[in-house]
């Protein structure tokens, strides 16, 4: 019993009792009738009137508004993936919550027009609910908690064991949330467009492959979860399959057993729904969007997603309204959700008030959205009820806001089989106790309190039950009324189970933040400057300020919200890799070393019989994950460089845009046009300030910064951008040659994922010596230093040279006294000339002057 609730005086109970039996016991109460008896009076008509003209009216501007921004991107989802028959309009669920009037007076009209609504759109579409009763769907209506699965969370793959975690995974949704019911494996966006692989092969490359996966569904299985996988129709620019993408879908859901597809931004079945029905019966389409009244017949599941542009909209009101399609049909599953919100109660509410789901999603793509504690403990009170009385919140005698006690308390009436249940909420934000319902009595009726698990605090006299309680803030309770027979054994062991977790409820709003965790980086032993391992080049530290940008244009808002975008810093001095390590010096390495990776999928994919391809030596060592790259750095006494590290030796002090200046050059990179990489030094135009070569645009670079939000993501970034840029979507992740200033985000799993086509690598070294403020100018002591002499043998193509002034074209290269010619200066300014000799071969001397000083050697191209 609560200690908070009050009892209603007697006189009270005999003035309502006196006021039934005027009106007749049968109609008593409103909350137990559908509508008033007996016409409305006419001012009341006409406010309802109003009210309805109204909605109807921002109904009509938000369909304009979808006709005129997205009809042609939906006819061409359309044309693209599944459907060759045209269709009339693009009929989406504007204000899927169909809201409700705040005064209480027009509720019984409110609730006709939602009755004669319901049976007009039925009759208009010559509704067909067969799928629906068809026994293999029987386990959908029950399916309440869906969570929204990462596949790269910790919580369901452990990279340091290699294997999928899913009994944990398990037992933390039952401790935490009480349970799911279904599981949707999200595995492309936001990784998908680093390289060409599409959807389906990101499924195919998980740990285990399609394999792997259909043991993790049979675990789910074994648990009494459902899984469904994801479909991204967008995804029309990475590689294409031989076939369609609903045959590719099919084999995926066939091979690992799973229960149905996740259309994400896609909300129509056929042919996919028939597609689906010959693989086994059973099998669901969910998605994002708002079902069309259309489509409900064959689409068993769908959000309720609030979003804050107009392309739909999933709004409740204060008086809480009723989900469009789940009034339509009683069967279909909707999950209210708001991505970006911190406070779950009011999507629990609307769930409670609907009888409907709720997706957990505390992974949002990579970012942490936990649930607050007093969110938590709501869910795990109400999903056992909504398994337990499925049939009633799927059944056809709901009633929604039923009269109630407290101008923020509201409630719904759910019959059937002897039994009515009264779902409640509070939109307050403080508790409220008291009488919450008044309603009719039958002898031999008791009350329960579901939230609870305890009888309820019912005053029971001559006709009528009061039912007192309290609702904690933004909380929701639940009463039965249940025959003295239904109180049965195992009636009571539930209600036990509700105690018990009522018991341990914590109504703490409080976000639970988690602390970002950075990996610390393993320093080498510190070179001095003549003694640095060849081909490498040797930059001062000191104080730097870096900006830092992203490729936000896809990504999910707020991607990158916990990286800082300026950075002043310090840092050490370091030498640098010239060029990527190429296919030739990785292949040196697993020579020397014997090194294999513990997880080879995918490892050095492109070469041929364990060697790099022929002609492709000097290119850049691409499919190697991290750790396949820090193991080469390792072996070469050198580590991988930070991301402030690569930024300053692309970009140099004055911060330039790209490598070789701020304005953009097509012979400096590689524009992709070749379909592939190219070799390290194919591209001296574009060489950075230090002389680096390929910072930009033939492979991104891994460099050490990893991070995880403690124990939920791992991730990293990588530099430079690469050859490849997906089309067709924005919502790809970066591609093509990309500014200094740019870092990508990349999500780690595991290496069979983490290895790609366009990533390879560099490294660095870290050097003694004083630190002193980073020079633009450069000696002959400096990168010079480091290079590897010219062989007599040597067929050179080119040699760049700097040198410390320039005084126009008035530069004479000479080689042993020897005039050699040489173009003009190809970037010239205060601190740097280049100049390039196009003798070729060289077969004499190892040093290069100019009339009036000597140029350090940089680089040559053999």
């Amino acid at each position: 019993m609560n200690s908070h609730t009050f009892s209603v005086p007697h006189t009270v109970m005999v003035f309502l009792f006196l006021m039934a039996g005027m009106i007749g016991v049968g109609t008593a109460f409103a909350e137990e009738r559908t509508s008033d008896k007996g016409p409305a009076s006419q001012d009341l008509q006409k406010k309802f009137a109003a009210w309805r003209d109204e909605r109807d009216e921002l109904e009509k501007r938000h369909q304009d508004f979808h006709q005129k921004q997205h009809g042609k991107k939906c006819h061409e989802k359309r044309r693209r993936n599944f459907l060759p028959e045209q269709h009339d309009g693009d009929e989406l669920a504007f204000d899927n919550v169909m809201p409700a009037p705040d005064d209480p007076e027009l509720w019984p009209l409110w609730r006709d027009w939602l009755t004669q609504w319901r049976k007009d759109q039925r009759e208009a579409l010559n509704y067909d609910d067969s799928y629906y009763r068809r026994k293999e769907f029987a386990w959908v209506p029950s399916s309440f908690v869906s969570c929204f699965t990462m596949v790269w969370d910790l919580t369901f793959y452990d990279p340091a064991a290699g294997r999928y975690t899913i009994d944990e995974f398990v037992e933390h949704g039952r401790k935490e949330f009480g349970g799911y019911d279904n599981v949707v494996l999200w595995h492309a966006y936001p990784r998908i467009g680093f390289d060409q692989r599409n959807q389906f092969d990101i499924y195919r490359d998980m740990p285990g492959g399609l394999k792997g996966l259909r043991e993790v569904s049979r675990a789910f299985h074994q648990e009494g979860i459902k899984v469904l996988i994801n479909y991204n129709p967008w995804d029309t620019g990475t590689r294409r399959e031989e076939k369609s993408d609903a045959d590719a879908l099919v084999e995926i859901v066939k091979t690992i057993e799973a229960d149905g597809i996740y259309l994400d931004t896609w909300y129509e079945g056929w042919p996919l729904r028939a597609k689906l029905d010959a693989v086994r019966p059973g099998l669901v389409l969910d998605t994002e969007l708002p079902v069309p009244l259309r489509n409900i017949a064959e689409h068993h599941m769908s959000w309720g997603q609030s979003k804050p542009w107009r392309t739909w909209l999933f709004k409740d009101s204060h008086a809480p309204g009723v989900v469009k399609s789940k009034w339509f049909e009683r069967r279909h599953v909707v999950r209210p959700t708001n991505r970006w919100i911190k406070d779950r109660t009011g999507e629990l509410q609307t769930a409670w008030m609907n009888g409907t789901g709720t997706l957990v999603w505390e992974n949002r793509f990579g970012l942490w959205n936990g649930w607050s504690a007093r969110a938590r403990s709501m869910l795990r009170s109400m999903s056992p009820i909504q398994r337990r009385y499925v049939g009633l919140f799927a059944g056809e005698k709901w009633t929604p806001l039923v009269e109630r006690k407290g101008d923020s308390v509201f409630a719904s009436l759910w019959e059937g089989s002897g039994l009515r249940l009264w779902t409640l909420v509070n939109r307050a934000d403080k508790p409220y106790s008291g009488n919450l319902l008044t309603v009719r009595h039958t002898q031999g009726m008791r009350y329960f309190n579901l939230t609870a698990g305890a009888e309820a605090q019912a005053e029971v006299k001559e006709g009528v039950a009061l039912l007192n309680g309290e609702i904690g803030a933004r909380g929701i309770v639940g009463f039965l009324a249940v025959p003295e027979t239904g109180v049965t054994k195992d009636f009571n062991q539930f209600l036990q189970r509700q105690a018990e977790v009522f018991s341990r409820r914590d109504w703490g709003a409080s976000f639970p933040e988690r602390k970002q965790v950075v990996e610390p980086v393993s320093r080498t032993r510190k070179y001095d400057r003549d003694s640095l391992p060849r081909a490498m080049a040797a930059i001062d530290g000191g104080m730097v300020e870096l900006d830092v940008d992203f490729h936000d244009g896809g990504r999910p808002r707020g991607f990158h919200e916990e990286i800082p975008k300026k950075r002043k810093l310090k840092l050490s001095a370091y030498a640098i890799d010239l060029t990527p390590v190429t296919n030739k010096q990785y292949a040196e390495f697993l020579r020397a070393s014997g090194y294999k990776p513990r997880h080879d999928k995918n490892f050095l994919k492109h070469w041929v019989d364990g060697n790099p391809p022929a002609g492709e030596e000097d290119r850049p060592v691409v499919y190697v994950d991290l750790e396949d790259a820090r193991a080469y750095a390792k072996w070469a006494g050198k580590r991988l460089p930070t991301e402030e590290e690569w930024q300053y030796a692309a970009q140099g002090p004055k911060r330039l845009k790209y490598p070789w200046g701020n304005k953009w050059k097509s012979n400096a990179s590689n524009d992709g046009k070749s379909g592939g990489t190219t070799s390290v030094y194919e591209f001296s135009e574009g060489r950075s300030p230090f002389g680096c070569y390929d910072m930009c645009g033939n492979t991104w670079e891994w460099t050490d910064s990893e991070r995880s939000n403690d124990g939920r993501t791992r991730f990293c970034f990588i530099r430079g951008g690469s050859y490849y840029r997906a089309g067709g979507s924005g919502w790809y992740t970066d591609g093509g040659a990309v500014p200094c200033s740019r870092a990508a985000k990349f999500l780690l799993m595991w290496p069979g994922l983490d290895r790609c086509s366009t990533i390879g690598f560099r490294c660095v070294v870290d050097m003694a010596g004083k630190q002193t403020a980073a020079k633009t100018d450069r000696s002959p002591s400096g990168p010079s230093a480091v290079l590897p002499p010219i062989k007599p043998t040597d067929n050179i193509a080119h040699i760049f040279l700097d040198c410390f002034e320039c005084s126009g074209n008035t530069f004479r290269a000479s080689l042993q006294k020897q005039e050699i010619p040489w173009t003009p200066c190809v970037d010239c300014d205060a601190d740097n000339v280049r100049l390039l000799i196009t003798r070729q071969p060289l077969d004499l001397g190892i040093e290069l002057f100019f009339e009036g000083g000597r140029a350090g050697l940089l680089s040559h191209d053999v």
